[in-house]
């Protein structure tokens, strides 16, 4: 059993996480940035909860950027080939849920 407090999570680089779970080959991982990651488009979906923090979601559809502020509590879900990527504003953590492997 384990329990977590997100908001005391810090990592030593952008991106840093803090593995939770992998179950049947779906990670469950804690991130701490304060950094924007890159462009990227996964090989499975990915679920991405904001836990502390704002978080600027820039996401593409038909080529076009789009961009979502989430904050505390939002949940965005990308879909097989989801381009996006996280600006962060300011630290924030993040719970990511997807495939073992993926970006």
């Amino acid at each position: 059993m384990t329990f977590i407090k997100a908001k005391d999570f810090t990592a030593d680089r952008p991106w840093g996480a803090l593995d939770i779970a992998n179950m049947n080959g779906v990670t469950t991982r804690l991130h701490w940035t304060n950094q924007p990651y890159k462009w990227h488009i996964n090989d499975g979906e990915e679920v991405f909860v904001v836990l502390d923090g704002e978080v600027n979601m820039h996401y593409r559809v038909d080529g076009k950027e789009h961009i979502q502020l989430m904050t505390i509590g939002d949940i965005f879900f990308a879909a097989i080939g989801t381009e996006h990527v996280a600006y962060p504003i300011g630290e924030a953590r993040i719970l990511v849920i997807e495939k073992e492997g993926s970006i």
